[in-house]
């Protein structure tokens, strides 16, 4: 009744804004007059700023409004944050969480990761589902899927708005979806800009950096599979955008590609003054001197310049009904898809360009991909252990260097023994 979509908190602001009106028109002082005025500029204000908020369906509760706008995460725990590594997280996760409920409910955690080439370093929150503390899957090394917030926006409106955590929870409990480690990264450095997940010549390698930096560092920090077709990436809006354009970029670094009210071609970046973390964001379109590298991140465009023997990542489309160049530009690329692939799924969902079309969308992606994710996490697997099995069996039918060639008896192949993953 009083959350940020409340009928409630309307009331209240409609109220409060007619006593100062009322309060205008009544004060004989001017000084008071000029107060009342200023202060229902307040009210007016959130009334305007909640009905954007309600029109988008994006707040539902004053937390996820603050911790989003915010790019808050006070309530979770920072593991690891002198450096990502698996010693270290191990021991922040026994000392930091409870395994009985880890394994019941899995967790949510941030970490820091610092690119070794790019020099970016960003806040990532992970959510290791509860199969990550079960006993049957202490050797199973986890595909995982790293999600793309929009901007403005922040890491923590997966977890806090979408209730992305909550959903796919209920989908491993319901047998509906595969375990799998949630990545969220900060994909533009603050929420004044945006970047765009993209390399900007002279500049900003963000595209390094949230494709092959970040999948590498949480590869050898967890039991997660390594950047190949074990991985997903999937994002709204201009994660969406990001999701389509790495997909197509980083082939062999992602098996699959959800994309949720994305667009398919660059639009003006935010990007820091000078290109220097912190400082005032410009408007800038990063490839107006390269027409080359435009069409490159175009995936409308660039699709249709990948030669055909190059296999690119399955795709999975969501779009809200109501905002028709969200369709168009949805139903363009997956005609364009279909041209690679059998099959590229569609959803076109009740809403507009919101979060109400994004929160519905998630638990059929995750449907969608969780399964192709952890089948593809399987053969990698196996062609690991046959490629140990070879490697094994050669090293043990090597001649040995003392020994003469017609004294050398045939050479013996023994019983590779399969190779189990540790967790080192």
């Amino acid at each position: 009744m009083l959350g940020p979509q409340g009928t409630g908190f309307f009331l209240i602001l409609i109220v409060a804004f007619g006593a100062l009106l009322f309060w205008v028109a009544v004060a004989k002082q001017v000084v008071f007059r000029v107060f009342a005025a200023c202060l229902a500029f307040i009210p007016a204000m959130m009334f305007g700023i909640a009905a954007v908020n309600k029109y988008y369906d994006y707040y539902q509760t004053w937390g996820a409004a603050i911790s989003d706008l915010t790019g808050g995460t006070a309530g979770l725990p920072k593991l690891a944050a002198g450096g990502l590594s698996k010693k270290k997280l191990q021991q922040d996760l026994n000392r930091s969480t409870n395994q009985a409920e880890d394994a019941q409910f899995g967790t949510v955690f941030e970490t820091m990761i610092t690119g070794p080439k790019t020099h970016i370093t960003r806040d990532v929150l992970i959510y290791l589902p509860p199969q990550y503390f079960q006993a049957a899957y202490a050797h199973y090394k986890f595909p995982a899927i790293e999600l793309l917030h929009g901007s403005p926006g922040s890491p923590s409106a997966w977890v806090d708005v979408l209730d992305v955590t909550t959903d796919f929870l209920g989908l491993l409990t319901d047998h509906q979806a595969q375990p799998a480690v949630l990545v969220m990264p900060d994909t533009d450095g603050g929420q004044r800009y945006s970047l765009q997940c993209l390399n900007n010549p002279g500049g900003i390698q963000d595209m390094t950096f949230v494709a092959r930096e970040i999948p590498a560092a949480i590869a050898s920090a967890l039991r997660v599979q390594p950047p190949g077709k074990a991985w997903g990436v999937a994002g709204y809006s201009e994660g969406g955008y990001c999701a389509a354009n790495i997909a197509l970029n980083e082939l062999g670094y992602f098996g699959a590609s959800g994309i949720l009210s994305g667009y398919f071609q660059p639009i003006t970046s935010q990007v820091p003054l000078g290109n220097k973390a912190g400082a005032p964001p410009v408007r800038k379109y990063v490839f107006a001197d390269d027409p080359a590298l435009a069409l490159k991140n175009s995936p409308s465009l660039y699709i249709t310049h990948i030669p055909i023997g190059l296999e690119i990542p399955q795709f999975w489309l969501a779009a809200g009904e109501g905002d028709k160049g969200d369709v168009d530009a949805a139903r363009e690329f997956q005609q364009l898809a279909q041209l690679r692939q059998v099959d590229v799924p569609l959803d076109i969902v009740p809403g507009g360009h919101t979060g109400q079309v994004w929160r519905a969308a998630l638990g059929p992606m995750l449907t969608w991909m969780t399964p192709q994710l952890a089948q593809n996490a399987a053969s990698e697997d196996a062609a690991a252990a046959a490629k140990a099995r070879e490697k094994a069996r050669e090293s043990r039918t090597v001649p040995s260097k003392t020994a003469t060639t017609k004294a050398s008896p045939p050479p013996v192949h023994p019983t590779a023994r399969p190779t189990k993953h540790a967790d080192k």
